[in-house]
C-alpha cells in the first residue's frame, strides 16, 4: 500500500487474485507444453522404431531375394557345366578330324585321274628344239 497509495484494500486483493490465476494459468500452460513437448518425443520415438523396423524388413527381404537369385543362376551354371564336363573334348576334335581327312579324301579321289594325266601329258611332252637363250648360249661356247 506504501508503494501504492492509489490503490484500495479490495484492488490489492482483486490484483492479487488476477495475478494468482495468471500463475496458474501459466502453470497451467507450461504443464500442457511439456505434455505436449513429451508426446512429440514419443511419436519420433515410435517413427524411429518404426524406420529401423522397416530398414531391417527391407534388408531381409533383399538378401532373400539375392540368395534365391544365386542359388537359381548357380543351379544354372551347374547344369550347363555338367553339360561341358560330361562333353569330351577329345571326341570332339577326333570328329572335325575325321571330318576334314573325308574331305581331302573326297578331293583326291576325284582329282586323282585328272593329276595323273596332266603329270603324264608334262613328262611326255618334251620339246626338241632350242629356246632362244639356249642358243645364244651355244653360239657363245658358254656350253
Amino acid at each position: 500500500l506504501g508503494k501504492f497509495p492509489f490503490f484500495s484494500p479490495c484492488q490489492d486483493y482483486g490484483l492479487v487474485l488476477e495475478v494468482k490465476m495468471a500463475a496458474a494459468k501459466s502453470q497451467e500452460l507450461i504443464q500442457q507444453l511439456l505434455q505436449a513437448e513429451k508426446q512429440a518425443e514419443d511419436i519420433i520415438s515410435n517413427a524411429k522404431q518404426n524406420r529401423i523396423k522397416k530398414l531391417r524388413q527391407a534388408k531381409e527381404k533383399a538378401e532373400e531375394e539375392l540368395k534365391e537369385f544365386r542359388e537359381k543362376e548357380e543351379a544354372r551354371f551347374q547344369k550347363e557345366m555338367g553339360a561341358k564336363a560330361t562333353a569330351d573334348p577329345a571326341e570332339a576334335l577326333k570328329a572335325s578330324t575325321k571330318s576334314e581327312v573325308d574331305a581331302v579324301m573326297k578331293d583326291y579321289t576325284s582329282n586323282k585321274a585328272r593329276t595323273v594325266q596332266y603329270v603324264v601329258s608334262k613328262v611326255l611332252e618334251v620339246s626338241v628344239g632350242l629356246t632362244d637363250t639356249q642358243k645364244q648360249a651355244l653360239s657363245a661356247g658358254v656350253v
